[in-house]
This record gives structure tokens, C-alpha cells and sequence, in this order.
């Protein structure tokens, strides 16, 4: 799976069946008829395209393309994670997702919805194969469509809160326009047990196992509140599962880790010699505006209140008064101006997340700061460049892609769901079901990597590159305590992946906690009228908008969320 196939090359490449007299009888050219597909190639072949679906790229869909990936990145510029970046006129689409002004036909809207129903149609068509094909055994393959289709529905679930259920029978009598009347929780939950049923154990790159169902049936109980439910699937992932903890936080986004111990389910990229369109297109925009790269776009970018997240006291995070001071930052002076880097103590997976003026740059050479960020001190990027979606300097040939206009497409693979999302998430549903002892020590074992791991080395590979403090909890005092220390650790160890605003919004935090980062991150950026920029976070921002599009081709079947 590591090499994509792009499902219509390989049917375009086949021997085509039937002959007859009558053209019209015949196969469509590039195109396999229905029972040539009846057979464990078809299946292959179909099931294939139900995975390739994930990175959004190789589907037909509508809307914007760089919004249909499986990484969610621009829901991070939603967040108090990251700036969209690039400059306030590039990108007006987007600018308006940052900065809250949602209209029902933003096309970001619509590019997600429109890569992840293509996901859900392509599993229904594999299992609908499956039923017509009476011979042969393939237990394995369905429960790999079960799992997927459940998965592209969690994604649509935590996007629009209220969206259809697509079955197969919707597909074979293409019954598309299917009502909208709330969540789907219950048909996620029944796809995955039936999936944990029906799946192997064995560990195969790129695909799913009884183990990673059993994971995201856990995360589906722990969106819906059902915490000792999800202890217990999240529990047995980890005592029984064959996953752990990469020794370097790192490698979990290089190409040397690449599905490694702490890898659950990956999208799978590559980066082939040349052009090539097999890495991930939907990260095409984030990387430095300038620098020994030479690449495009400066989006993406962290903001002030994520690195001040990474301070310490006594090696443990600054749970209610990070906010407080900032890290130093180079916003507003020049590459060519002084600088004093920041010296008080710092989380050091920091700056494998955050790349910051002094810092080696993934062995590009020290961060030179304004020279390699796109925007002027007026737009509202700040001053950071993301790490984690970028690759190693001494790994270029194995991990750059370009594609059109000399864009890059990287090689690294985007972990859906990796070991320490699996120990975090155990420990929040221990927490709610006051089992603290539990949650310490899923906890810690996050912290105790960082502690270990080879921390950040200076440009030239000796010392440290900065003041690194971190220690594990020594416990926690009650259960109002543990759920900040794991909400946070969350954002620690997860920054920049994805996942910030989905957690806020689960967590019925995300209007208070992102209009108070608003108003903090014009004051840290030293921007006068920043937050004059953004509308202010409503209830209706809890769910991404029904993209009217959609409705319309509906014929009115689909209803809009509240607010919009």
C-alpha cells in the first residue's frame, strides 16, 4: 500500500472481457463490467480505492482540493494552534475560516464533504461486490470496508454534527439524497463491532486490523461521553495490542519511523523521483515562503499561544497560567537584527513541532527567522513555521514529491491514529470515570518518551538547543486536576496534527477558549486590531456549516445546522 494505485490506471491496464456483435454491449473502454469485477481482484481492486480515498486526492469531488485531505490542517487555523498563514490576501476562502466568517458556500466546506461521502460510496461499492460474489471467503476485506466507511463517517460526524447515512442498498438503487436528521453515532458503532469481528490481528502497513477498530470504537464512545465504554476498548488496545511508543517523539514524522511501533493507521504516502502526485497533496501550501528549500506557501503557521503551551516549571506545564508570559519571539525584527532567543525552561518537543528563530530547522541549518516567513509583520501569521509535516533534510530524496507549479508533495505519512493519541485518549476516559491512578499512568508514559527521547541538538550535533525541562506528574490531587493535565498533554503532544479544534469543541470549551485566544494573540503579536479581523466564536461554530451546494443537489433533502 505504500506505493498509492490509482484505481482507474489499473482498470484502464486490464484485459477487458465480452465480445459481441453489438458494440453497445460492450465494456466501456478503461472500464471493467460489473462481472468482470466479480472475483478477488475485483474486490482488491476496489478496496484499494476505498483506501486511496483517505488522503482526498485520487476522487472526483467538488470544492476546494487542499480542503479534502485526511490530515485536517486548516481546522487547526480554527483553533488556538495555527495560523492559516501566507499573507491576509492569499486565499480569501480560507482567510474566512480562520477568521470566523462561515459562509454556507465556502468551498473548504464543501471540498471535505465532498472527499469523504466519495470515501463512504467507495466502501459501499465494495461491499455490495462482495454480496454478488458467491464463492470465496472475504471476511477480511469487508470488515476492512466496514472499518472504513466508519471511519470517513467519524469524519463527517465530527465536521457537521447532523449528516446522512449513506448504505449500500442507497448506492445500488442511488438513493444519494438521504436526510439529515442528526448524528450518526449508533451506525458508527455498529460498523466498527461488526469490523472487530470480522478483522485479523495482524499488523499489515496501510491496513486495518481487529486492533485499530477497537481504537476507533473507543474514540467513538469517548466523542459521545460513554467513558467507561471507551476505557474498556482503549484499555485492551493497550494492554493486548501489539503498539507502543516510538524511543523518538520524531519519528513518528520521518521517514525512518515511517509505520512503526506507535503507528495504528497511516495515510500512506510517497514521494517518487520527479513529479509525482502519490504524496500528500493536501499539504501543498505548508511549507517556509522562503529558505534553502526554495518551496511554497507559508501556511500553516503555529501560533504564539501553542509555543507558550510548551513552558515548564519543575519540568511540568504551566496548566492555568501559560498564558501569562510569552516564549521570545523575532515578530516584528529582521533576519539581519539581533535577537535574544528565549531562556526560561521549555517542553522540548517544542521545537519538533514549532520551528523558531535559532533553532536547527529538521537539518536545514539554524532558522533565520523573517527571511524565511512569507507574510509582512502586518498580516496575522506570527513568526513560526511548522516541523512535523516537513521532512529531514538528509531524507529529501526519499520523501520529496513535486507536482504542478513545483509544488511539493511530501512522503511523510500522516498518522491518523498513532499510539499516544491511543494512551491520551484512555486517560481522559479514566479520568471521567475517576480512575486516576489509570490516567497517570497513561499519561506519564507520553511524558516519560519526551523526558527520554534525544532532545533538539545545536547546528553543529552537541548540546542542547535550548533549556529542556520535563518531568513526569507525580500525581494528581482530584479529578478537576488530571482532566486539565490530560486535556493539555494533549495539545502538547499532538500539536499541529490536527486535532485541536475537535477536542475543544467535544470538550464544550471552544468558545471561551478561542475568543480569549483571540483577543491574547493580537496582544502577544503586539497587532493593533488583530482581533477586529475575526467575528467572534458563536454555538453555530461547534459544527462546521451544511455546504449549500450539497443541499441544493439535494432538492432540499438536506437540512442546514442551526445558525447558518
Amino acid at each position: 500500500m505504500k506505493k498509492k494505485v490509482i484505481y482507474s490506471t489499473i482498470l484502464a491496464g486490464l484485459l477487458l472481457w465480452g465480445c459481441s456483435e453489438d458494440f453497445t454491449e460492450k465494456a466501456a473502454t478503461g472500464a471493467l463490467s460489473d462481472e468482470a469485477l466479480q472475483n478477488a481482484l475485483g474486490v482488491d481492486l476496489k478496496l484499494t480505492a476505498a483506501y486511496s480515498a483517505m488522503d482526498g486526492e485520487r476522487i472526483n469531488r467538488q470544492g476546494e482540493g487542499v480542503a479534502a485531505g485526511g490530515d485536517n490542517w486548516w481546522s487547526d487555523v480554527v483553533s488556538d494552534d495555527a495560523h492559516r498563514g501566507s499573507t491576509d490576501g492569499d486565499n480569501t476562502a480560507l482567510f474566512q475560516v480562520e477568521t470566523l466568517d462561515w459562509q454556507t458556500g465556502n468551498n473548504w466546506f464543501l471540498g471535505r464533504w465532498s472527499a469523504i461521502f466519495g470515501g463512504v460510496n467507495r466502501c459501499n461499492a465494495v461491499l455490495d461486490l462482495i454480496s454478488q460474489i458467491p464463492d470465496g471467503d472475504f471476511t477480511q476485506q469487508a470488515g476492512e470496508a466496514l472499518f472504513l466507511r466508519a471511519y470517513y463517517n467519524f469524519e463527517l460526524q465530527k465536521f457537521y454534527g447532523n449528516v446522512p447515512f449513506l448504505s449500500v442498498e442507497n448506492l445500488v438503487n442511488q438513493e444519494f439524497n438521504q436526510p439529515n436528521p442528526g448524528p450518526i453515532w449508533a451506525q458508527i458503532e455498529a460498523d466498527l463491532t461488526e469490523a472487530i469481528g470480522m478483522l485479523g490481528s495482524d499488523v499489515v502497513v496501510g491496513r486495518a486490523n481487529s486492533w485499530v477498530a477497537k481504537a476507533y470504537l473507543g474514540k467513538a464512545l469517548l466523542y459521545q461521553g460513554k467513558y467507561a465504554a471507551a476505557l474498556t476498548q482503549l484499555n485492551d488496545v493497550i494492554n493486548n495490542g501489539p503498539y507502543s511508543l516510538n524511543a523518538e517523539f520524531v519519528d513518528n514524522f520521518n521517514f525512518a519511523g515511517e509505520n512503526g511501533p506507535e503507528s495504528l493507521f497511516a495515510i500512506q504516502f510517497s514521494a517518487d523521483t520527479g513529479r509525482s502526485f502519490n504524496g500528500n497533496g493536501a499539504g501543498t501550501l505548508n511549507y517556509p515562503g522562503g529558505g534553502p528549500l526554495g518551496t511554497c506557501c507559508g501556511f500553516y503557521q503555529p501560533t504564539q499561544d501553542l509555543v507558550n503551551a510548551y513552558q515548564t516549571s519543575g519540568g511540568l506545564p504551566l496548566l492555568d497560567t501559560y498564558a501569562d508570559t510569552d516564549v521570545a519571539s523575532d515578530y516584528g525584527i529582521n533576519s539581519a537584527d539581533p535577537f535574544t532567543p528565549h531562556a526560561g525552561p521549555l517542553d522540548p518537543r517544542l521545537d519538533y513541532t514549532v520551528s523558531r528563530r535559532g533553532i536547527d530547522y529538521n537539518g536545514f541549518g539554524l532558522n533565520p527567522g523573517k527571511e524565511w516567513i512569507r507574510a509582512t509583520f502586518q498580516d496575522i501569521s506570527g513568526p513560526y513555521l511548522p516541523k512535523k509535516n516537513v521532512y529531514q533534510a538528509d531524507e529529501v530524496d526519499a520523501n520529496r514529491g513535486t507536482g504542478g507549479w513545483g509544488s511539493d508533495w511530501s512522503g511523510i505519512n500522516y498518522n491518523i491514529l498513532r499510539y499516544a493519541d491511543v494512551l491520551l485518549m484512555a486517560a481522559e476516559a479514566a479520568v471521567e470515570t475517576n480512575d486516576l491512578g489509570t490516567a497517570l499512568n497513561y499519561v506519564n508514559q507520553v511524558r516519560n518518551r519526551a523526558k527520554n527521547m534525544t532532545y533538539v541538538q545545536t547546528v553543529d550535533g552537541t548540546g542542547d538547543a535550548a533549556n529542556y525541562e520535563i518531568e513526569p506528574y507525580g500525581s494528581f490531587a482530584n479529578q478537576t486536576e488530571a482532566r486539565k493535565a490530560v486535556r493539555f498533554e494533549r495539545r502538547l503532544e499532538l500539536g499541529m496534527e490536527g486535532h485541536r479544534l475537535f477536542d475543544l469543541r467535544r470538550w464544550g470549551i471552544a468558545m471561551e477558549t478561542i475568543n480569549t485566544y483571540i483577543q491574547n494573540e493580537g496582544e502577544d503579536l503586539y497587532l493593533s486590531g488583530y482581533d477586529s479581523k475575526f467575528s467572534t466564536y458563536q454555538a453555530k461554530h461547534d459544527l462546521y456549516p451544511i455546504p449549500v451546494n450539497a443541499i441544493d443537489q439535494s432538492g432540499g433533502v438536506l437540512t442546514q445546522n442551526p445558525g447558518y
